[in-house]
């Protein structure tokens, strides 16, 4: 069929637009951009300080509940998201081994609410201190629960952030100085994954091919392969990296490598000193000032050695304002509790000794609310494609 275009001459005549497909005049709406992966990171590690900062078993359980929220509303469907699942596991993992430790091993805490009676094994001389079996108490049990919380709570905040972040986004938001030592780190931690998936599909293969898969015969004839394969990865992954100019420098003058060496090797003294004294009772005066000292001398020095980076970013991910509440709720929950902790400690760490249940204390309780700021501020996850569904018209 053949049609006239403006000009009068012939031409093939031009397929209509079918209904539902965006047209040239219809303005098609652009995705909202994804909030910055270092904003995640600090929202979750801010959790996790204040986790640090409490045995209050009500008030863990709430941070918990709190990032479990948010990473349920706000996850995306990727397969690195997945990887909360596998935290949570680890958690529950600690405090298993915890309490069967207490048990076990006994418990320092002494306590009179004996639960029941292990028969206790008879050590030698040299193992004074130690002890297997014996009564076990109600008061080492809480001691070793409320402790066992604390870490489980800090791992699935960790947790969070690995699965609201994407490591690829997270890599290239890096400075430039650390982007090398951050690939290294990407490179290292999809190892396991791949090395898992090759042995679960070789494993498979045998097994169609009628073939044992288990066993030592098994894992020798699994193990080769494995092996074979991952050494070809690393052979295609390291002529990938040189034929993109992986590791070129670009000429820095040697004042400028003098004095970014000078600036982040005193940034980390700093923050170690101030660390230390944040953590000491007689270094409380001098401890904030010098860890804010260290810091600053240490992203000064980053941000002199990214001059050695050459490299380009393609759309870059912005800091927005989206970024700065979800970073500074995070860090409210952290500084409150840590205000809490110096104001009324025993809120924070409840006693076992006298057994007392413990109690929810109101506005800490509420300061940890504040960590639900990034499930109302987040843009909501994309939802996942299905690919065997066809478009309709």
């Amino acid at each position: 069929m053949r049609e006239t275009d403006r000009s009068g001459r012939p031409g093939l005549a031009r397929p209509r637009p079918e209904r539902g497909t965006p047209t040239a005049g219809v303005p098609v709406p652009r995705p909202r951009r994804a909030l910055h992966p270092g904003a995640w990171w600090l929202w979750a590690l801010a959790l996790g300080t204040a986790a640090t900062r409490t045995t209050n078993p009500l008030l863990l359980a709430l941070l918990i509940t709190v990032s479990g929220y948010v990473v349920a509303v706000r996850r995306p469907h990727t397969p690195w998201a997945r990887s909360y699942g596998a935290f949570v596991k680890l958690a529950a993992a600690v405090l298993v081994l915890r309490l069967a430790f207490a048990i076990v091993l006994g418990s320092p805490i002494p306590g009179t609410h004996i639960l029941f009676t292990l028969p206790e094994v008879p050590l030698p001389d040299w193992a004074q201190g130690i002890r297997l079996g014996g009564r076990v108490t109600a008061e080492g049990l809480a001691f070793a629960l409320y402790d066992a919380l604390r870490l489980a709570a800090l791992l699935i905040c960790v947790g969070a952030a690995n699965a609201l972040a994407s490591p690829s986004r997270l890599l290239k938001s890096l400075p430039g100085a650390l982007y090398e030592l951050g690939v290294a780190v990407v490179v290292a931690l999809t190892f396991a994954p791949h090395l898992i998936a090759d042995v679960r599909r070789l494993r498979a293969a045998r097994r169609l091919r009628g073939r044992p898969d288990k066993g030592v015969r098994g894992l020798v004839q699994v193990g080769l392969p494995v092996l074979e394969g991952a050494l070809e990865r690393s052979v295609s992954l390291a002529a990938a990296m040189d034929a993109r100019g992986y590791g070129r420098t670009a000429e820095v003058p040697t004042a400028v490598r003098r004095t970014t060496a000078a600036l982040t090797l005193g940034g980390l003294l700093g923050v170690c000193a101030g660390t230390y004294g944040l953590l000491t009772a007689a270094g409380g005066s001098y401890g904030l000032p010098v860890l804010l000292a260290g810091l600053a001398s240490a992203l000064a020095g980053l941000w002199l050695g990214g001059r050695r980076s050459v490299r380009t970013r393609y759309r870059p991910d912005l800091w927005d304002a989206r970024a700065w509440l979800v970073s500074a709720s995070g860090a409210a929950v952290a500084a409150l509790l840590i205000l809490a902790g110096s104001l009324d400690p025993g809120s924070l760490d409840p006693g076992v000794v006298p057994l007392e249940p413990p109690t929810l204390p109101l506005w800490p309780a509420a300061a940890v609310l504040l960590g639900l700021l990034p499930a109302f501020v987040t843009p909501a996850p994309e939802a996942a494609r299905d690919p065997r569904k066809e478009p309709t018209t």
